[in-house]
């Protein structure tokens, strides 16, 4: 198989397995996703939804947030981790975009890129899933499966991203980003993984990491 046969199955099989793509982090609207994708560094999907709720009855927009305290804002959000940081970055960002941007969430990724505890794979989630934006936001399974589908070297997620904006349709990155995630989560996973019911890794995959599989 060509490399382009190689993606052309890959957008063919996630398409058939995911024909509608659910979005993993429950939001309302982009100031909600900013906080969630935020809260989700270095912690599961699954956990943010379960905390956010409890933060968002509290403050689901910047003017209530900075009602609350850095302080407080940490003892809501201590289960998703780093929480001192998280709740100074939820605090400041909140601030700056009263201040700046009349309470809107920017829809530009320097802007965003701008606000504090915002990197730049939220500031992708965020353009794609709020605003509709073409972007390819790189999390640790889409990192993990590009590199198992021999379709980049794996060094760093900036590569991966290159590689995927490289190799898939600008039309279809907000669908597969989010395509892939899911299918790294149910049939390609770091640890207990079955190669049998990993379709695309089995038939498109890197030789030594088939192999060790086998």
């Amino acid at each position: 198989m060509t490399k382009q046969e190689k993606v052309a199955f890959v957008i063919e099989t996630l398409q058939d397995l995911y024909p509608t793509i659910p979005i993993p982090l429950d939001h309302k609207d982009p100031y909600t996703l900013l906080i969630a994708v935020l809260l989700s560094a270095q912690c599961t999907d699954v956990r943010v939804n379960q905390i956010t709720p409890i933060l968002f009855a509290k403050a689901d927009n910047p003017y209530d947030m900075v009602k609350l305290s850095a302080e407080e804002i940490k003892e809501i959000i201590r289960p998703c981790g780093l929480s001192p940081m998280k709740s100074k970055g939820i605090y400041g960002l909140s601030e700056i975009l009263i201040e700046k941007h009349n309470g809107q969430v920017p829809q530009s990724f320097e802007l965003l890129e701008e606000l504090p505890a915002v990197g730049h794979k939220t500031a992708s989630v965020v353009m794609s899933q709020a605003f509709g934006v073409p972007a390819f936001p790189v999390d640790t399974h889409i990192h993990r499966l590009m590199y198992r589908w021999n379709l980049s070297n794996g060094k760093n997620v900036v590569q991966t991203e290159k590689d995927a904006k490289r190799l898939f349709p600008k039309e279809l990155w907000n669908d597969l980003h989010l395509q892939i995630i899911w299918y790294g989560r149910e049939y390609s996973p770091a640890r207990g993984w079955n190669l049998e019911k990993d379709i695309i890794t089995r038939t498109i995959g890197r030789k030594s990491v088939v192999k060790a599989q086998v």
